[in-house]
């Protein structure tokens, strides 16, 4: 992997993997066999990799969740759909390419994806405005949302943003009431739906698509109000604080599940997603199937009754009245 693949936490592993790939192109030669000195390394790079990732923190997971070969919402939909047709346009104002959606089949059943859409390198990322979708986008999401509904497809939805669009004109064009006509809308929509986090799920802008009767999770995802830079730059003004913030956040898929916000983690490959792509996807697919079958085989008064009391549910604090002496 490239030196840009590796995060500040696994630069004990870079120079170990470095020195293995060398020995390997040494190996290819023929002239010397290296293998039992490579299988040493390979052994001693796992071993290390293990005890690298089975500790991270909150910022390290959330470096994790930003990382640029992650698989975006269009990778998962290429392979784990077929027949996938791309709709554009808000039918208001434009069309936004930081959200993608269209009809596909998924295991040959009709269904609608949409999801947040970043770049794999920067100029990508400059025309995909790095996932963060404007009012347009949302309102493209809704209008599809609509069409599936008209035609009683289910809705996957894939999360992948630092929020929605925080720009003047955003606000200008009704940023907050294009996220908030989204959850209504979700809220009653009469299809199943299965949202899940691929990578970052950051403010309003993930919650516009974040509504469904099943949300999964990768492992090394992170689902907040807020990003960490935000939350540092409003409690301390510092948004250098950004790592003592996502502590406090419960941002992980881990914190989450705990919580009864999620209902699913998904396991990742050793060292993220974008170490093993295909058993990622894979693994993400099967998640997808079974939760879809489950939330499918439901009634539609059944479904929209289970999906309200499960956001009901959310936040709820229990008091016990003081005991009187």
């Amino acid at each position: 992997m490239g030196l840009d693949s590796f995060l500040e936490v696994e630069k004990p592993l870079e120079k170990l993997e470095e020195k293995i790939e060398e020995l390997r192109r040494l190996n290819a030669q023929g002239t010397v066999d290296l293998a039992d000195e490579i299988r040493l390394l390979e052994e001693k790079a796992l071993r290390l990799k293990e005890e690298i990732f089975k500790s991270l923190s909150a910022w390290e997971k959330v470096q994790l969740a930003r990382h640029m070969k992650r698989p975006t919402t269009l990778d998962y939909v290429r392979a784990i759909t077929t027949d996938f047709v791309e709709l554009h346009g808000d039918r208001l104002f434009a069309d936004d390419p930081a959200l993608v959606g269209g009809f596909a089949r998924f295991e040959g059943i009709p269904v609608m994806v949409i999801g947040h859409q970043k770049g794999k390198e920067t100029k990508e990322n400059v025309y995909r405005n790095f996932g963060m979708a404007s009012p347009e986008g949302f309102r493209k999401a809704a209008r599809l949302m609509k069409l599936t509904e008209k035609f009683k497809h289910p809705l996957i939805t894939f999360i992948d943003t630092p929020g929605a669009y925080p720009g003047i004109e955003a606000e200008e064009r009704g940023q907050f009431v294009a996220i908030a006509e989204n959850l209504t809308l979700m809220a009653g929509l009469s299809v199943p739906i299965v949202v899940c986090i691929i990578g970052e799920g950051g403010s309003g802008g993930a919650l516009a698509l974040g509504l469904g009767d099943r949300v999964i999770m990768l492992e090394h995802s992170v689902y907040s109000v807020i990003s960490p830079e935000g939350c540092a730059s409003i409690l301390w003004r510092d948004g250098k604080k950004a790592p003592e913030a996502s502590s406090f956040l419960h941002l992980t898929a881990q914190d989450l599940e705990k919580l009864r916000l999620v209902d699913e983690v998904i396991p990742e490959p050793l060292g993220g997603a974008h170490r093993n792509i295909e058993m990622t996807i894979q693994r993400v697919r099967k998640s997808i199937s079974n939760h879809l079958s489950q939330v499918s085989a439901l009634s539609l008064p059944e479904l929209l009754r289970l999906r309200y009391q499960k956001y009901r549910k959310m936040g709820v604090v229990l008091e016990f009245p003081e005991v009187r002496r």
